[in-house]
C-alpha cells in the first residue's frame, strides 16, 4: 500500500562518495539535503580497496567541502609506491613513493566515514531502497521505495551507480561489458602469512602484465594484500566458476595462467576467504542528456567507465562538489545550477571515458606489459 507523500526540496539517491560529497558541500553552503541508501547502515558492507585521490578532482573536492585535513590524516604512507611485471615476475618498472605524484591512497572505507561522519544526524535514510522514481509538474518528482513509501522532491539526483534508477528518467543508456573479467581475493596479514606475497607487491600497486591478462594488486592499510585477477574473456565466462567452492574457483581461475611466474600464482593459490567475480562494464563514451527539469546524475549512474585510468571514485566526488557549488552559487534558480553543472560534467566525463578507454587497452595487449611501462616513462619525462 502507497503511503502519503513526504516532501523534501533535495533528494540524493546513492549514500556513495558522490552522494555524500554532494551532501558535505551543500551542508557546508547552508543547504539542507535527504541521501537515501538501500543498505541497513553505514558498517553493513565491507567499502573496498584503497583509492588513489587526484589532486585536480578527489582532493578539490575535499577542499570544497573542508575535509582535505581530515583525509591527509588518514593517507596510507607509502601507497603511491608502483611496480610493474611481466609474467616471468621480472620487475621492468618501480617508483618508490616520494609523495610527489599528487595522488596519496586512501582505504574506501576510511574515505566514507570520513565524509558520512561530517554530516547532521538523519542526512543519510539507510534502509531505503529506491524502487522507481517519475516526473510530476513543475520539475517536480516522486521517489517510491521498497517498503512502498512515496517521497516527492524539487531537485532529484541520482547517485546510485551503475545500474542508477534514476538513470531512465534521463537516458536510455545501459552499462555494456567491456571484454574485460575481475576475479577479487584478499591475502591477510600479509607480512606474517604471505611474506613471498608481500614482498613481490611491495608497499603500494602492483601491474603483473602480458598476453591480454595478469594481475592487478595493492597493499592495504590493514596489511592485506588486495588482489585483481583480469582477463579479457567472454561475458558469460564468469558464469563457468563455481564461486561458492573457493578451492575449485582458484583451481579454474589458475588453469589460465598455467606458465606464469609461481611468485604470481602465489597470489591467487594462497588467497584468503572468498573469490569475488567482476564483470567490468561501461556506459557510452561521451553518454550525456538533454536538459530535464528537476532531475540529474552524478558519478557512475552519470559516465560509468572501467576502471583504468583510475578516476572512478575521483570523478563522483568532484561531480558532488561541482553540483553542490553550483546550487550553492544560483539559489532559487536550480535550472541554470543543472546547466551549469552539466556544461562542466559532460566534456570532463567524456575525456575521461576515453582515457579509461584506452588504458584497457594499454594494459590488455599481446605486447603487455610493454606499452604500460612506456606510457608511464612517458609521465615522468613531460
Amino acid at each position: 500500500m502507497t503511503m502519503s507523500a513526504t516532501h523534501h526540496p533535495i533528494i540524493v539517491v546513492g549514500a556513495g562518495l558522490g552522494g555524500l560529497t554532494l551532501a558535505r558541500v551543500l551542508h557546508v553552503n547552508g543547504i539542507q539535503t535527504v541521501v537515501l541508501d538501500l543498505e541497513p547502515g553505514a558498517h553493513a558492507r565491507t567499502q573496498g580497496g584503497m583509492l588513489d585521490i587526484h589532486e585536480e578532482t578527489g582532493q578539490a573536492a575535499l577542499r570544497a567541502a573542508g575535509l582535505h585535513e581530515e583525509f591527509r590524516a588518514k593517507v596510507h604512507p607509502g601507497g603511491e609506491a608502483l611496480r610493474v611485471l611481466d609474467r616471468h615476475a621480472h620487475v621492468l618498472m618501480e617508483e618508490a613513493d616520494h609523495g610527489g605524484r599528487g595522488r596519496p591512497e586512501i582505504d574506501r572505507g576510511d574515505l566514507r566515514a570520513i565524509l558520512l561522519h561530517s554530516l547532521p544526524e538523519g542526512t543519510v535514510r539507510w534502509n531505503s531502497k529506491v524502487a522507481g522514481a517519475r516526473p510530476l509538474d513543475s520539475g517536480r518528482h516522486e521517489v517510491t521505495l521498497a517498503d512502498g513509501t512515496a517521497l516527492t522532491t524539487d531537485l532529484l539526483i541520482g547517485a546510485d551507480g551503475a545500474w542508477s534508477r534514476i538513470r531512465p528518467l534521463l537516458s536510455a543508456a545501459k552499462p555494456v561489458y567491456t571484454g574485460i573479467s575481475f576475479v577479487e581475493l584478499d591475502l591477510l596479514d600479509a607480512d606474517a602469512r604471505h611474506p613471498e606475497c608481500a614482498k613481490l607487491i611491495g608497499g603500494g600497486m602492483l601491474f603483473a602484465l602480458g598476453d591480454n591478462k595478469g594481475f592487478l594488486a595493492h597493499r592495504e592499510s590493514d596489511g592485506s594484500l588486495h588482489i585483481y585477477t583480469a582477463l579479457r574473456a567472454a561475458e558469460s565466462w564468469l558464469s563457468t566458476l563455481d564461486f561458492t567452492d573457493p578451492h575449485s574457483a582458484k583451481a579454474a581461475l589458475l588453469e589460465h595462467f598455467a606458465d606464469w611466474a609461481p611468485s604470481l600464482r602465489k597470489l591467487v593459490a594462497d588467497a584468503d576467504g572468498p573469490v569475488v567475480p567482476r564483470l567490468i562494464q561501461a556506459l557510452p563514451v561521451g553518454h550525456l542528456w538533454k536538459r530535464t527539469p528537476g532531475v540529474t546524475l552524478l558519478g557512475d549512474a552519470a559516465h560509468l567507465m572501467s576502471p583504468f585510468a583510475g578516476e572512478g571514485a575521483n570523478l563522483a566526488m568532484i561531480d558532488g562538489a561541482d553540483l553542490g557549488r553550483a546550487l550553492a552559487s544560483h539559489p532559487g534558480d536550480t535550472e541554470t545550477a543543472l546547466t551549469v553543472y552539466e556544461g562542466i560534467l559532460f566534456p570532463r566525463s567524456e575525456k575521461t571515458a576515453r582515457q579509461s578507454a584506452k588504458g584497457l587497452e594499454t594494459i590488455f595487449n599481446d605486447r603487455a606489459p610493454q606499452p604500460l611501462v612506456d606510457m608511464l616513462a612517458s609521465f615522468t619525462t613531460e
